[in-house]
């Protein structure tokens, strides 16, 4: 769950720059589903501590960071090596991290 102040203009921002899709949705939430895959996200704006971290796999890393910054995100920490690629994280415009992964190295060996 992803606390909002603005049910309507999250669900806009997050789709226009996440590419999620709108389940449903009531007077305080909305559940946006992630693409290729049953995982949702549910913005909200009840009083519930902010400030939980959404991990998004992206292709590349720092043109994500672009796009994410001309539609209003705070780059936190620009990006950085990972054991699989690329991470940077970010704060949307409603206060709310969103870090940002990229497997540009590939997985993980297996062990």
């Amino acid at each position: 769950m992803v606390r909002v102040d603005d049910r309507a203009a999250a669900v806009d921002f997050y789709t226009r720059v996440f590419g999620l899709r709108r389940l449903w949705q009531d007077e305080a939430s909305a559940g946006m589903a992630m693409a290729e895959t049953d995982a949702e996200i549910v913005l909200h704006t009840m009083s519930l501590p902010p400030d939980r971290s959404v991990h998004y796999l992206v292709d590349d890393v720092p043109a994500a960071v672009e796009v994410c910054r001309r539609e209003g995100c705070t780059v936190r920490e620009p990006p950085f090596e990972i054991v699989i690629g690329q991470c940077a994280v970010l704060e949307d415009p409603f206060g709310n991290t969103v870090c940002l992964l990229d497997m540009s190295k590939g997985p993980r060996p297996a062990p």
